[in-house]
């Protein structure tokens, strides 16, 4: 187990740097947006190159990051159900959503993609807008994101069944930060007093 223990925390390494990395990527996405605006409304001058490297900045960012966004469980979760249960009852269903869901749609996503990807290498296929550029390096994010996904599927898998073994603590805990139940208590008690102080005014 600790060989896996040790594979998950290279994959994790492996995506956190590669989310800090889509975070210079937005905002160059940000920026390129801005003078391409700027330049179209002052000079009235356009680029459609400009225009599909904002796109490829954004499908890019989007899905390279999708690996960092699971490892720090900023997911779209559905905690209604989830939330009834003990810490090791949400583990086994986060395990059984990686297994049954995510898993095969990232399986499904390389097999469907990277033949589209391939193709489009082969034949140098270009963006159909004048001036358009190649389209080969977006096509790639796609079987390359969904890679990342995939190995911090496994990573998450590790941790889980790790944890459930008493090996490592609460992997879905998020270290140093509160959650939005204790945000939202604190919020609570800080109108509870401001209101208490108003009232005595």
């Amino acid at each position: 187990m600790q060989g896996l223990l040790a594979l998950s925390k290279a994959v994790d390494k492996l995506n956190t740097g590669i989310g800090w990395l889509m975070m210079w990527m937005i905002f160059a996405s940000t920026v390129i947006s801005c003078v391409n605006a700027i330049v179209r409304k002052a000079f009235d001058i356009g680029s459609n190159a400009f225009l599909e490297v904002q796109w490829y900045l954004f499908a890019t960012s989007f899905l390279l990051a999708a690996g960092y966004t699971l490892l720090n469980n900023e997911h779209v979760r559905i905690d209604v159900v989830s939330g009834r249960f003990s810490k090791r009852g949400q583990i086994w269903i986060d395990i059984i959503g990686f297994v049954l869901f995510l898993l095969p749609v990232c399986f499904a996503v390389l097999w469907f993609s990277m033949p589209w990807f391939l193709q489009a290498l082969r034949s140098g296929e270009t963006s159909a807008n004048a001036g358009g550029l190649i389209l080969w390096p977006v096509y790639a994010m796609l079987p390359l994101g969904f890679s990342l996904l995939l190995l911090q599927a496994f990573s998450e898998l590790i941790k889980r069944f790790a944890f459930l073994k008493g090996l490592i603590d609460d992997p879905t805990a998020k270290k140093g930060e509160k959650s939005a139940e204790e945000e939202l208590a604190e919020e609570i008690r800080r109108l509870a007093e401001a209101n208490a102080q108003g009232s005595k005014a």
